[in-house]
């Protein structure tokens, strides 16, 4: 299985385990808010935030959270003010790394990003060194243990998607941008709930890994994602399964 989707993967079970422990709250909060600062409150109005919405939501974010979030965003209540950016750079054998970040304080979190790259063997390159080689693709995951891959592909395939892919008890799909939402429901109209529906960068190529340079990568990627400020992170290597088991 290729690098990207099956990082895909480990994020997700990884942000399983940070949902219990309440740490991707913080993440959503801010997508939630900065959404609604930009396009409004109304999720039928503003596909961003209605993308935040589902993600919360598969999240088991309370609507408590929810709702504050939004009028964060919207000025109703009073809120910190967060600015995106977006940050490229190289990691061990040069892999690419692309991140989006919403931030309070632009100047610590460049500084923090620049030095989890030099403690990894990467460094932070330029604006657009390698924003070209992530293509932008709509990714939906399903999970559970009774999936029917059959179903799942003919319906997801019916409805435009460009890929399918099944590992364990997960399933990614992804589709061009702008079908995201048209194959989220054609799934759910056949019973199933898709646990996040967003949209992602997917690299046109891959770096092959092994070995420590591997080892290196996925713990430059772990920190990365660790990191408050950082929504997403994307990179385009490609690791043999049992580097990921092992760690």
């Amino acid at each position: 299985m290729s690098g990207h989707s099956k990082w895909s993967t480990i994020k997700h079970k990884k942000a399983k385990i940070d949902a219990q422990r309440g740490k991707i709250f913080t993440k959503l909060i801010k997508e939630i808010t900065i959404a609604a600062r930009l396009g409004g409150g109304d999720p039928a109005a503003n596909p961003r935030l209605r993308t935040a919405l589902d993600t919360a939501r598969g999240a088991n974010m309370p609507n408590a959270n929810i709702d504050k979030a939004i009028k964060k965003g919207t000025g109703e209540l009073p809120g910190v003010t967060y600015e995106e950016a977006t940050y490229e750079g190289y990691g061990p054998s040069g892999v690419a790394v692309y991140i989006n970040v919403l931030t309070d304080n632009k100047n610590r979190v460049t500084a923090e990003i620049r030095h989890m790259f030099g403690k990894y063997g990467g460094n932070l390159g330029e604006s657009g060194s390698v924003a070209w080689m992530f293509k932008r693709k709509g990714q939906i995951t399903l999970e559970g243990e009774n999936l029917n891959e059959d179903e799942i592909m003919e319906a997801a395939i019916e409805a435009g998607a460009d890929d399918v892919q099944f590992d364990d008890d997960v399933c990614i799909i992804f589709t061009a941008p702008d079908e995201l939402q048209i194959v989220k429901e054609a799934l759910e109209s056949k019973g199933y709930a898709p646990t996040s529906a967003a949209l992602t960068r997917v690299p046109e190529n891959t770096v092959a890994l092994e070995g420590k340079p591997a080892e290196t990568m996925l713990k430059l990627m772990e920190a990365i994602e660790d990191n408050d400020d950082v929504q997403n992170a994307y990179a385009n290597f490609d690791i043999p399964d049992e580097i990921f088991e092992r760690m």
